[in-house]
């Protein structure tokens, strides 16, 4: 037996080897001597791994300082194996904590003082004590010039871990929150995205498309078109990588199907005629800002700047896809319906299967709700911006991954910039704000 094969033997019989019911918490594992087996870090590895990241933090430190320690442990983490990423993920998430007798006391004093004059100091002290040092660690990350987007690509890492350990959730929701004052819309640059952009701009397009997959330069060079426009919402941290970006097709009527929109051979609109801008495509990019809200703000101010540019258009509005409407129909629509739609292509037009599912498809989209929200993804983002279910098109999308969604169902959301306050307010009352010809469609 060779040396590195008895000393492997050695140390494993050292493990203790007694299955535990679940995960050891992080001050089990630190109290410890011994490494479980499914454990990254051992205890010694994961105590000096706390004490690197308390020193980050030190309030004895400079910020220079507590900055080159934070380059340090990014450093480490780069190197690091995703399970040595996750302990420290875990790390961060249970042992930066608010203190929690400050917390009782903060809050035992601010309940005594409402209603007289000291509510309003005693709410500021209860505010300071509730706030974690977990949120000065990501400061002090955030200040060095890649920090940003180190924390960014890190939650984007995280997100698949939440639904399996909850112990994340608590570093999950202070990145959200801080992400949410980092990338408020009022630090974001609205940048219009051209076939002359840099060349590494254009293939981010190509990278981040969620909607239309782009299949060749000459389709990005078609969404590029003189009779397209283009936006993005950049940070000032992350310059050359757009956060969310839409497409958009300047036309003379609201469009029925995404097939001529996507025709590499089709020449150019006439901008001289346009009268209706088109939302055919809007790309979150970042899987790491998920609850950090972009769409509303990016939509109202691509409005303002087509406005603009052309004042002649007068409507607006999407053409966009009904994701999980066929996951909805499989659960609720009729087996005999379910096997006549996949046959959708071959149903005439005045077939009751056809008219069954656009019947279908308007009450999915008209009335269901899950909390007070729409059921669709894209219905609740537009419906949410003050949107209204404006018309359901059929085939308006052949391809396998819309027939695959909707049976190649497609909706139009249309912005009437007048009533959508009134169309937010419907919806905040649980009545989805929908159009006369949705409602005809009704079964």
């Amino acid at each position: 037996m060779t040396p590195p094969d008895w000393l492997a033997q050695g140390v494993s019989l050292l493990r203790p080897t007694v299955k535990t019911a679940g995960p050891r918490s992080t001050q089990e594992r630190l109290d410890a001597t011994l490494r479980l087996d499914e454990e990254a870090m051992s205890p010694r590895m994961l105590r000096q791994s706390l004490r690197d990241l308390q020193a980050i933090v030190d309030p004895l430190v400079s910020e220079v300082e507590g900055g080159r320690r934070a380059q340090a442990m990014m450093d480490w983490y780069a190197s690091a194996s995703p399970p040595q990423r996750r302990d420290l993920w875990l790390l961060m998430s249970e042992r930066f904590v608010a203190d929690p007798q400050r917390v009782k006391k903060a809050q035992a004093q601010f309940a005594a003082a409402v209603g007289t004059p000291d509510e309003a100091a005693a709410e500021v002290l209860y505010r300071r004590a509730t706030v974690s040092p977990r949120r000065r660690l990501l400061q002090r990350f955030s200040a060095n010039p890649e920090g940003v987007r180190f924390l960014v690509d890190m939650r984007a890492e995280l997100q698949p871990q939440l639904r399996s350990d909850k112990r994340l959730f608590a570093l999950d929701v202070e990145m959200e929150y801080m992400f949410s004052t980092w990338f408020d819309v009022g630090f974001l640059d609205l940048r219009r995205i051209t076939w002359d952009s840099p060349a590494s701009l254009v293939e981010k397009l190509i990278k981040y498309e969620a909607v239309h997959d782009i299949r060749s330069w000459a389709d990005v060079k078609n969404r590029l078109d003189s009779d397209r426009r283009c936006y993005g919402f950049f940070h000032p941290r992350l310059p050359e990588e757009p956060l969310i970006f839409v497409e958009v097709a300047l036309m003379n009527e609201i469009a029925a199907s995404i097939t001529p929109l996507l025709d590499e051979a089709a020449a150019p609109a006439d901008l001289g005629k346009a009268t209706t801008a088109i939302f055919y495509s809007i790309s979150n990019t970042q899987t790491g800002l998920k609850g950090v809200s972009f769409g509303d703000s990016l939509i109202k101010r691509v409005v303002e700047t087509l406005k603009q540019e052309f004042p002649r258009l007068k409507t607006f509005a999407t053409l966009s896809p009904i994701p999980a409407l066929r996951g909805w129909l499989t659960k609720n629509a009729p087996a005999e319906m379910l096997k006549a739609w996949e046959r959708v292509d071959e149903l005439a037009e005045n077939a009751p299967e056809r008219r069954a599912l656009m019947g279908w498809a308007a009450r999915y989209l008209g009335d269901e709700l899950n909390e007070g929200k729409p059921l669709d993804p894209v219905a609740r983002f537009h419906l949410g911006n003050g949107a209204r279910v404006e018309r359901l098109n059929w085939a308006a999308d052949p391809s396998a991954k819309g027939l695959k969604q909707s049976y190649g169902l497609m909706v139009n959301y249309l912005y009437d910039l007048k009533r959508l306050d009134k169309h937010r307010a419907s919806l905040a009352q649980g009545k989805i704000p929908i159009a006369a010809a949705i409602k005809d469609l009704y079964l």
